[in-house]
């Protein structure tokens, strides 16, 4: 297969980063990058095209594949508009902000016979495969349990001129919800491990330590197809120094033993009284703007820009589905109608 070609809408971090990832394949080609305030400096970085729109960018010709990176609301308009031109997607998580919008995005995509893929990164990275092995092969039996979290704090973010941007698409009411930001990663990583979908979510959810319109903390619990219950806690402004460990975590409870599983770190397997280090991550320097593209942290979005190269020729890529999209974005939904209500949702 020849080359794909690749253009990308929106050039903040994570526009930077799949230019950057189909910059260091061999299987692909970034042409040209459109939208945000940084796309001219982005496309100057990589020597590449700049178009004013999305339309233009279609317009080209020379544009085999699009990678969608720009603020969740704008993800089903561009996708359907992708779809329309004849183009294959890869969508940023969230799929989109309601699950109507995501059942548009697959019927379109299936209508012509395209490519839709999600951008799980997470299942690309050797922590997270390890612990689905794990899972997989029964090292600690039937799981039962599963707590996770996901906290960080985004006013240390903000204050790292290497990232950035106003980050003003955090606090649009378009947004919904940090929710919708945080949760589907870790959805689909308990999907992914289990083999099972989640069938109801309870949840209370806040907004502390800033002026936001949106939902920025949320501690909920979940239950899954196969009986699995877990808990989630989910917090974008978790003070500084932020608890160790905790910005994404996981830990299994199985009846034959336990796993602790940071992903940024190390994935433990506890049976018979005694702890085994089964993988160790090397640093991925996310929250760093200066090792944000080094490999350590790049080899997850190459491999996921390399899947979905292989889905359009055909052959199996392991990327995110749209049902796998569609399942996060249930989740969300769910858990903020649980939080608003007060009574458990059942999806």
């Amino acid at each position: 297969m020849s080359q794909i070609r690749i253009g990308v809408t929106g050039s903040g971090f994570m526009g930077r980063t799949h230019v950057d990832a189909a910059a260091k394949l061999d299987s692909t080609v970034p042409v040209a990058v459109t939208g945000g305030s940084r796309a001219g400096k982005l496309a100057e970085d990589y020597g590449i095209a700049t178009e004013p729109d999305l339309a233009s960018l279609l317009a080209r010709g020379d544009v085999d594949a699009v990678i969608i990176s720009t603020p969740h609301w704008l993800h089903c308009e561009e996708a359907l508009a992708c779809a329309e031109a004849g183009v294959h997607v890869l969508v940023e998580k969230p799929m989109a902000t309601s699950l109507e919008d995501c059942d548009r995005m697959t019927a379109a995509f299936a209508e012509k016979g395209l490519v839709l893929s999600l951008g799980y990164h997470q299942r690309f990275r050797e922590s997270n495969k390890t612990a689905q092995r794990l899972v997989k092969e029964g090292a600690i039996g039937k799981v039962r349990c599963i707590q996770t979290s996901a906290l960080f704090d985004i006013a240390a973010m903000r204050s790292d001129p290497g990232f950035g941007g106003a980050w003003s698409w955090w606090t649009d009411p378009r947004a919904i919800a940090h929710l919708i930001n945080s949760a589907p990663h870790t959805i689909d990583l308990c999907r992914w491990c289990l083999g099972a979908d989640l069938v109801s979510a309870a949840a209370q959810s806040g907004t502390f330590r800033e002026e936001n319109p949106n939902e920025n903390t949320t501690m909920s619990l979940l239950s899954f197809s196969d009986g699995t219950m877990a808990s989630f806690w989910s917090s974008s402004v978790c003070p500084s120094p932020v608890f160790s460990g905790e910005e994404f975590r996981f830990r299994f409870m199985g009846d034959e033993g336990i796993i602790d599983h940071d992903p940024y770190s190390r994935v433990q397997l506890g049976k018979a009284g005694k702890w085994e280090t089964v993988y160790e991550q090397p640093p991925v320097g996310h929250t760093d703007a200066n090792s944000a593209f080094s490999m350590n942290r790049m080899q997850a979005y190459c491999d996921q820009v390399q899947a979905f190269v292989n889905s359009i020729g055909g052959k199996p890529g392991g990327e995110g589905t749209p049902a796998d999209g569609r399942a996060g974005v249930a989740a969300v939904l769910a858990m903020l109608a649980a939080a608003e209500t007060g009574q458990t949702q059942r999806l």
